[in-house]
C-alpha cells in the first residue's frame, strides 16, 4: 500500500482506529492514499455479486463511494469536519463474473469548503473500464 507523505498521518490514524464497516464486508482493500487520488481493490464474489454471478452494481457504488468519501476526507483540514456522500451516479460499462477482482481510482473534480464532487472509475485488472461514477460529498461537521 501507498499512503503519500502529505496525508500519512492522517491516513494511518484512520487506518489504526476504523470500525468494521461494508467496505469489509466487501472485501474493499486499499491499495493507495493521496490528496488527489484514492485506490482501492475489489473481490468479485459471493458478497459482491448479484443472483446470476455478476458483479453487482450496487457494489461497484459502494466502492465509489467508499473511496470518493475518504479522497474528500482527506482534504478536509479540519478534524471536526467529515465528508458525507449527498448524490451519487454510476453506468455500468463491462460485467464481471465471480472469481476476479476490480480496481477503483477516485480523483477529484472539484474540492470546495463545502462540497467535494469525486469522479471514480473501476477498471479490470487488465485496465478495462467497469464502471464510472461520479459522488457529490458534502462537508459536514462530525457527530
Amino acid at each position: 500500500m501507498h499512503i503519500d507523505e502529505a496525508v500519512k498521518h492522517k491516513v494511518n490514524q484512520f487506518l489504526e482506529t476504523m470500525p468494521r464497516n461494508l467496505g469489509h464486508a466487501l472485501g474493499i482493500g486499499f491499495l493507495s492514499f493521496k490528496k488527489n487520488e484514492v485506490k482501492a481493490s475489489m473481490p468479485v464474489d459471493e458478497n459482491t455479486i448479484q443472483p446470476f454471478g455478476l458483479l453487482h452494481g450496487g457494489a461497484s457504488v459502494a466502492l465509489a463511494e467508499t473511496i470518493a468519501s475518504i479522497g474528500a476526507w482527506l482534504n478536509i483540514k479540519d478534524d471536526s469536519k467529515a465528508a458525507v456522500g449527498v448524490e451519487i451516479n454510476a453506468n455500468h460499462i463491462r460485467a464481471m463474473r465471480k472469481g476476479t477482482s476490480v480496481i477503483g481510482t477516485s480523483r477529484p473534480v472539484h474540492r470546495g469548503r463545502k462540497i467535494q464532487v469525486w469522479e471514480t472509475k473501476i477498471h479490470t485488472l487488465d485496465d478495462k473500464l467497469v464502471c464510472i461514477s461520479r459522488c457529490t460529498l458534502a462537508i459536514v461537521n462530525k457527530v
